[in-house]
């Protein structure tokens, strides 16, 4: 299939983003990252799906890599990870360390690709990219041997990538039956987007699948039946990174236990009357009332620098319905921040950029957007971590201080961190959506629509559940309005001031939908009509979870708020950049100071996006600041070696020998106990300058033991060990 012109254009910004700065030397990680990457685009876009990719192939980076760090430790190899062991006997070579790590990763992601790609709808375009890379290495593509233990670094990688293979298959993930749900169900019947309207759902808080004649996927791939299930419902049962029992909450419905990590409560539900003051009206009724931002036309232009921009402190985020009305300007668009007068890294002040509203909201619904051709957002973080790497002001040390890391060294911790920092948000945030279920504008803009209005009683189509009336955005139609019809059919209907939809859209290469009155049976979000909105509920915003963890571990990465050179910038080029319709009418730049002014833009472009409304945001954007921050330090430890301060022991299950992983400046005594209590052997420990301490267990009949380290009477630490 022919790419079109204009998301030609847009895929080369893309690429000029991610190739910024590349030059020959860089890592292999990063050379790897971006195959990842390719992958992603070309395949379905699934963020969940695509938030485990990262993460499993950043842990194989890391791994491979940490084998041969003699400060690192390992977080797969020799490890429990969520019940699943991963024996590991330790690794040593004759092969240069650098060169070892670089083979080690190169094979363990390339049989990664292979398998988790395999189905893709591109995967012959994804398997070519990685067999020239592999070949432009000059590594044997057909070597597929696990037998580390000769020294073969080769080996080792295509061991690492087994074992995570394996590992995937048993994850919670359902991947072998390609990750669909296995208990969910909808409650709602389909909006049929072919139709107006929305009065068959019976069920307004609650998710309703769509369905539309030709949907097309976020990454362009048509997608059979036209009726999308809801992607990634359980995912809140796959096993995580950083995430903890203390975080979790289990909710059982219909006999399934659905796992909530960092769970918010409940959205708001939909009440009788009220009108503005029914926190479910308000909250979707903003979302059509800033569909009315979306058209240049108006003449309004904003300040889009920094100088205005941005600078929310977290304090601000509202908590109550009044609050909300503050935070978010109804009328206007946009939050309550102000932005900062100097850049502190420049010195200088920040330069105004005045751009018409209407260019810069859909630019901003564009760039943050899954739309077609993406990398969804957890790779969009990656791309814009890539992007700070590059950056020649970007000093890599870890935090900011200490020695300045190598390409390799630096790009493997800060995609650990960042992979591991997603996959626990794409957990976190899809097990809220499964079981919370909450709607999307589309479905509740029309639903409340098609009720009539629930200001006022004593007004034509009163309905308990109808929308708002708000002059100048909702109102009634009355006799005489040009919507009225030719019989007066549309008389005592809703309408809306809103983005027209891509009814008044014939060639998006010239055309634009424009601002105006329209039925609101007839409301669209601003996205291409074959896909409307994310296959999944709305509560909470993964754009808000993803983007708020992100920006906090680049925060803490590279030890500053602030993009190098106090500024982040992306170009929008006139009537190139967006896709589905012409626009916008000027050259201009998205700018932002901060990670976090960054992730605060991508909060609001969902809302200008029409697919979700403030209630979905908040609550992402605060769950998002808590999993970043938990997973860095979780995260961080295994670089420092404070893991051993928890004690490992491994391989686990173990055959001969066992290295046992503890700090500790003591002379203790190892203990290994039978399931019934019987002391079966005891060694006087010898740790080494590693915190390590190697003891024999070959002569252990195979079951389930008790090692234990003490100290005299004192019990300091025990974990199981499984022999076989």
């Amino acid at each position: 299939m022919a790419i079109p012109y204009k998301m030609l254009r847009k895929l080369l910004l893309y690429f000029f983003l991610i190739l910024c700065g590349q030059t020959f030397s860089q890592s292999i990680a990063r050379q790897w990252n971006e195959e990842m990457l390719h992958g992603i685009r070309n395949d379905y876009a699934r963020p969940v799906v695509h938030a485990r990719n990262l993460f499993h192939a950043s842990v194989i980076m890391y791994d491979a890599w940490a084998v041969l760090n003699k400060q690192a430790d390992t977080y797969f190899l020799g490890k429990d990870v969520g019940g699943f062991q991963c024996p590991f006997s330790g690794f040593k070579t004759d092969e240069p360390i650098l060169e070892a790590q670089k083979k080690a990763i190169s094979y363990g992601i390339y049989r990664l690709m292979r398998h988790r790609f395999a189905n893709s709808p591109e995967s012959e375009e994804i398997s070519q990219s990685i067999n020239n890379l592999m070949d432009a290495l000059g590594y044997d593509k057909s070597f597929t041997d696990t037998n580390y233990q000769n020294g073969n670094s080769a080996a080792l990688g295509n061991y690492i990538a087994e074992k995570m293979i394996e590992f995937g298959l048993q994850d919670g993930a359902n991947e072998a039956n390609d990750y669909a749900n296995q208990f969910y169900e909808p409650l709602n019947e389909p909006l049929n987007m072919d139709i107006s309207g929305n009065l068959d759902m019976q069920f307004p808080n609650h998710w309703q699948p769509l369905k539309i004649e030709a949907y097309v996927d976020q990454s362009g791939h048509t997608i059979p039946g036209g009726q999308p299930p809801f992607l990634g419902p359980e995912w809140g049962r796959v096993v995580p990174f950083s995430l903890t029992e203390e975080n979790r909450n289990i909710h059982a419905i219909s006999g399934y236990d659905f796992w909530v990590y960092y769970d918010p409560g409940s959205p708001c539900y939909i009440q009788e009357g009220l009108g503005a003051e029914d926190a479910y009206k308000w909250n979707f009724s903003l979302v059509a009332a800033w569909g009315a931002h979306l058209d240049p036309s108006d003449g309004v232009l904003l300040d889009i620098s920094p100088k205005s921009l941005g600078n929310l402190n977290m304090s601000e985020y509202p908590e109550t319905l009044s609050e909300y009305k503050a935070f978010y300007n109804f009328e206007n668009g946009g939050d309550p921040s102000e932005g900062r007068e100097i850049n502190p890294i420049s010195g200088q002040s920040y330069q105004p950029q005045m751009v018409y509203r209407g260019d810069y909201v859909r630019a901003l619904a564009e760039f943050w957007a899954d739309g077609p051709n993406s990398e969804t957002p957890p790779g969009h973080w990656f791309v814009l971590l890539n992007y700070v790497s590059d950056n020649p002001s970007t000093i890599k040390k870890f935090k900011g201080t200490g020695p300045v890391l190598s390409d390799l060294e630096w790009d493997v911790k800060s995609y650990f961190i960042l992979g591991g920092t997603l996959h626990d948000v794409a957990i976190s945030a899809w097990g809220i959506k499964g079981y919370y279920d909450f709607v999307r504008p589309v479905s509740a803009i029309r639903y409340m629509g098609d009720h009539g209005q629930s200001s006022d009683p004593n007004l034509p189509s009163y309905d308990p559940h109808g929308l708002p009336i708000i002059p100048g955005r909702i109102e009634l139609i009355k006799e005489g309005d040009s919507l009225a019809g030719n019989f007066n059919e549309n008389v005592d209907k809703m309408k809306l001031y809103t983005w027209r939809g891509p009814d008044y859209i014939v060639n998006p290469n010239i055309d634009e939908a424009g601002v105006g009155w329209i039925i609101s049976s007839e409301w669209w979000p601003y996205q291409r009509p074959s896909f409307v909105t994310p296959p999944f509920a709305g509560y909470v915003s993964g754009h808000s979870t993803f983007s708020r963890a992100a920006a906090e571990v680049l925060t803490m990465l590279t030890g500053s708020e602030y993009f190098p050179d106090g500024m982040g910038t992306f170009d929008i080029q006139k009537n190139e950049f967006l896709v589905f319709e012409e626009g916008p009418s000027q050259d201009f730049q998205l700018q932002w100071a901060t990670y976090r002014d960054a992730s605060d833009q991508c909060s609001l472009s969902r809302i200008w996006g029409g697919i979700h409304p403030p209630v979905d945001d908040i609550a992402g954007r605060k769950i998002g600041y808590e999993i970043g921050i938990e997973a860095f330090n979780f995260a961080e430890k295994y670089f420092t070696g404070e893991i051993a301060e928890k004690g490992v022991i491994f391989p686990n299950p173990a055959n001969e020998k066992v290295t046992v992983l503890y700090k500790t400046n003591r002379n203790l005594e190892a203990v290994i106990f039978d399931v019934s209590g019987r002391k079966v052997l005891q060694n006087v420990t010898n740790f080494n300058t590693n915190n390590e301490f190697e003891i024999d267990v070959s002569n252990l009949l195979p079951g389930l033991y008790f090692f234990s380290l003490r100290d005299g009477e004192k019990n300091m630490w025990t974990q199981k060990l499984l022999k076989n």
